[in-house]
């Protein structure tokens, strides 16, 4: 949060510690509604963390453990060398062949170009969302 933001320091804290503690979409989405009523329309900084903590939520539903974002691809990291349902991974797998492959270390690697950080992070939450769509 910028300062610029949200002036006093333990207010940008406490903010912090709330963000920690957000446990869905909805409660994200609140809590964005908040800010805007409190501090007025919200800097790209705040919601690229609002969007950050949506893809940290979505990586627990899907499992993954770890996304490494580059200009060409995005390679995803499942927890345990696992994913909930296989056989729902590996039709996604066959469907979206060949931008879409399973390394032999079990990393699902996803070809994509993003011109941005924002078309990035846009592009993996959709990706992951996916995953966690088959996952559940």
């Amino acid at each position: 949060m910028p300062e610029e933001y949200v002036a006093d320091l333990s207010v940008r804290m406490g903010l912090y510690r709330r963000i920690g503690a957000l446990a869905n979409q909805a409660e994200i989405d609140s809590f964005a509604a908040e800010l805007v009523d409190r501090f007025g329309k919200m800097p790209p900084e705040a919601e690229f963390l609002l969007n950050t903590v949506a893809l940290k939520l979505l990586c627990r539903a899907a499992g993954v453990d770890r996304i490494d974002a580059g200009e060409k691809a995005v390679v995803l990291s499942l927890h345990d060398n696992k994913f909930a349902r296989p056989e729902k991974l590996i039709a996604w797998l066959q469907k979206n062949a060949p931008l879409v492959r399973l390394r032999p270390d079990h990393r699902v690697i996803v070809q994509r170009v993003w011109t941005d950080e924002r078309q990035r992070l846009s592009g993996v939450t959709s990706i992951v969302s996916s995953l966690a769509k088959l996952a559940a």
